[in-house]
């Protein structure tokens, strides 16, 4: 019944044939913890040249303000892909495993299946880390919302078929790896089988020439975690050569490509070791960016750049795996100016670069100094395709189509909310930033414990005079916290922060983790 629906619902903004002449393909890459700072556009004086992520970002738009909606990996991919906070799905906190059942509820539209229900070919190549339904053992399981354990990893049929991958939710073609390479199985999927059955146990090293190993756990013949990117890349870059015609011919694609690199195992390969003259993460930064130009490159080879719409981000920021004192020692700060790293509510959590190319259409070397977030894509593809989402879908996602076209420079949204590992929440408007947690709410200092129980239990920024998140005005603006307060209280109750009827958000959401409601000075409370 629900599928019915879903596809009632698609129908009713389905494009003619007529209208979707002269449609841009559109192809979004999405690196694995890589932080701000980690792009040479954003950081020139950083050690790590990204000359192909700069390439967009020269010949296209910089989204300077732009934000992941989380700060760890499920919950940004399923904001980018529905337009929805994770948060108001089963997904409270942390992140899905390699065997963890499918996240995105049956009946949401995504991004795929929008574009594909109006004429588009879409794929997924990559890492999806968004859970799928294998065949589990009789009288076993596996973890539903977290990573599986040890006594789990072998829980699986992975002979059988898998249900509800990235096919069942709008990707024609999906060949990748279920979740973060540090994860298992240790296998490439295509579409809805492995491509070979585990047949051993294995793991790789954590980062290369040092003795932490990835998770044990059931792996494929020859399948070797340094391969990955190379061949997810061969994979993308056939996948555009095959649909260079049918593209020309007035048959688009969109082409996601999540990476998992450079996440962990940070295994650069034998070409790149070395590089950058620091250490394995920044050499294994510089070959995904290798990457990035090889997508580039077989757009250009194939005619395609100028009718391709390329967008470049990361799902959240760097992680401490990256080794922080040695890149520091360096002169390099993978969050570059800001606080904090992945899992954080501090903005090294989840200001990310975001990158836009579109040649005719986005002006080459703009810039865009205004609030955005990656789940906004969702509402920016349906504005391209000229049709209105439906009430459930895209729920806190603003169309950035005007700002790509040039139409204003104007902020198109006042506000966002952010999410850490922990699930503690934060909320910007303008310039102002709340976090609902005495420390980071993540992994860096102070960490949720002891220590940061004793701090204040709210924290304010103002980001344009203070972005490192220095100092706490809690105390002095009252007033702007019970504002803040109340307005993700509303998004929380109305189970969206856009316009539109109330939705139902999927169990209970308490911004306060448990804790007792912060009463700021001067209030009545």
């Amino acid at each position: 019944m629900k599928f019915l629906v879903l596809s009632a619902l698609l129908l009713l903004f389905a494009l003619s044939p007529d209208s979707q002449a002269g449609r841009p393909n559109i192809v979004f890459i999405l690196t694995d913890d890589q932080g701000v700072g980690d792009v040479s556009h954003l950081n020139p004086q950083g050690r790590i040249p990204t000359p192909h992520a700069d390439r967009i970002a020269r010949e296209g738009m910089n989204f300077t303000d732009a934000h992941s909606s989380s700060s760890v990996c499920t919950p940004s991919r399923y904001g980018l892909l529905t337009g929805r906070y994770a948060w108001r799905s089963r997904l409270k906190k942390g992140v899905l495993g390699g065997l963890s059942p499918r996240l995105i509820e049956p009946g949401r539209i995504t991004v795929a299946a929008m574009l594909r229900e109006n004429g588009y070919h879409t794929a997924c190549i990559g890492k999806w880390h968004l859970g799928m339904d294998w065949a589990i053992k009789e009288g076993k399981s596996v973890n539903r919302l977290g990573i599986e354990s040890p006594a789990q990893v072998a829980n699986v049929d992975f002979a059988q078929p898998i249900t509800n991958g990235p096919n069942t939710v709008g990707f024609d073609r999906f060949w990748g790896i279920s979740a973060s390479l540090d994860m298992v199985p240790y296998a490439y999927i295509e579409n809805g089988r492995v491509t070979r059955v585990p047949d051993r146990t294995g793991d790789f090293p954590w980062f290369l020439g040092r003795e932490k190993r990835t998770r044990k756990g059931p792996a494929a013949k020859d399948f070797d975690a340094a391969d990955v990117l190379g061949d997810l890349t061969r994979e993308a870059v056939e996948y555009i050569g095959g649909h260079a015609a049918a593209a020309k011919e007035g048959k688009p694609f969109f082409l996601y490509f999540p990476l998992a690199s450079p996440h962990t195992p940070i295994l650069p390969t034998e070409d790149w070791q070395g590089k950058s003259g620091v250490n394995h993460y920044t050499d294994f930064t510089m070959e995904t960016d290798g990457s990035i130009g090889q997508i580039l490159k077989a757009l250009d080879d194939h005619g395609l750049a100028e009718n391709t719409m390329v967008l470049f981000s990361t799902d959240n920021g760097c992680s401490p795996e990256a080794d922080f004192p040695q890149l520091a020692e360096a002169g390099h700060h993978p969050s570059g100016p800001y606080r904090g790293h992945k899992a954080d509510l501090f903005e090294g959590g989840h200001r990310v670069p975001f990158f836009v190319r579109w040649p005719g259409k986005i002006a080459a070397g703009s810039s865009y100094p205004h609030l955005v977030g990656l789940h906004d894509f969702m509402a920016t593809c349906a504005d391209l395709l000229d049709i209105e989402l439906p009430g459930a879908a895209g729920e806190d996602s603003v169309s950035l189509l005007p700002v790509l076209l040039g139409r204003t420079r104007e902020p198109v949204r006042e506000s966002l909310v952010n999410h850490s590992i922990t699930g503690a929440f934060a909320i910007r408007k303008n310039s102002w930033k709340l976090l609902l947690c005495p420390g980071s709410g993540g992994w860096s200092e102070p960490k949720p414990g002891p220590a940061a129980a004793k701090l204040p239990q709210v924290q304010l920024y103002h980001m344009e005079t203070d972005s490192g998140e220095t100092t706490n005005l809690h105390d002095a603006h009252p007033e702007i916290v019970r504002t803040l307060i109340s307005d993700l209280e509303e998004m929380v109750k109305n189970g969206r922060s856009t316009p539109g009827a109330v939705q139902p958000n999927q169990g209970e959401v308490n911004i306060w983790q448990g804790r007792q409601p912060f009463a700021p000075a001067g209030s009545s409370e």
